[in-house]
């Protein structure tokens, strides 16, 4: 498994911030290879402050990873006459192929209601599913069904009580991320919160990319098409014939 270290150093600013979140990386791409099996990223920063520690309440960490977000078609099914078939569809505008959220604490401690539709945190604000056709009943059965399924396969993570606090200034936590990655910019975010409220928040990208030849594979198939189908006849008329010729061998044997 490959790990990913995030280290201190880069600092961002909000104006009159009482605590900024110090972050920063040592490496900020993953590389997916023929025998890449996911990836689990180190996360650590600390707290630079002007003024003494508050300690009621007390300091608390939210961490999100969120890859790139398309569209998703979803697809209820019903049986009739004996058989499954699509009864209804819905398309979700935009949902993240991989989304992770570790918190210090339970996530409705560390962050309001309020505070989690302006940042758009939790695993359900991250889902962005506008509207329904008119015929369509319990439209939230769509992105709740998106949600479950890749939750069972861990593209979706809430990791409540991971993030670990040490004297509210030094934070530390891990991100698994499993081999099914696509590629992209995976934004990630770091929210400092007391009492629920948002006091500093931090933002970078995790580079995401195919590597070798799967990256010249992909990219035939996009630019070169014609070649690439051939190619891959070609591919498979070689392991067809290669197949025949051992099975004549064993036979002969």
């Amino acid at each position: 498994m490959f790990i990913r270290l995030i280290t201190l150093f880069s600092l961002l600013s909000l104006p009159l911030a009482a605590e900024e979140v110090v972050l920063g990386m040592s490496q900020d791409r993953v590389a997916i290879t023929a025998n890449f099996d996911g990836s689990e990223i180190l996360l650590f920063g600390a707290v630079k402050r002007e003024s003494a520690i508050q300690d009621d309440p007390p300091l608390e960490v939210v961490i999100a990873v969120a890859g790139p977000s398309h569209p998703v078609s979803v697809r209820y099914k019903e049986k009739k006459f004996g058989i499954w078939i699509n009864t209804e569809n819905v398309e979700v505008d935009a949902a993240p192929s991989f989304y992770a959220v570790a918190t210090s604490k339970p996530f409705d401690e560390v962050m309001n209601h309020v505070e989690d539709l302006r940042y758009k945190v939790s695993i359900p604000r991250m889902i962005r599913s506008v509207g329904a056709p008119m015929d369509v009943q319990d439209a939230q059965r769509f992105p709740d069904a998106v949600m479950r399924i890749r939750e069972a396969n861990g593209s979706y993570q809430l990791r409540e009580n991971s993030v670990i606090v040490d004297q509210q200034t030094l934070f530390r936590t891990s991100i698994t991320m499993p081999a099914n990655l696509t590629e992209g910019d995976y934004v990630t975010r770091i929210f400092l919160t007391r009492g629920g409220e948002v006091v500093s928040q931090f933002e970078t990208t995790i580079d995401v990319r195919k590597v070798g030849l799967e990256r010249w594979l992909f990219n035939l198939s996009r630019e070169q098409p014609l070649y690439y189908g051939l190619l891959s006849l070609a591919i498979a008329i070689a392991a067809g014939w290669g197949a025949s010729a051992a099975f004549r061998m064993l036979r002969q044997g």
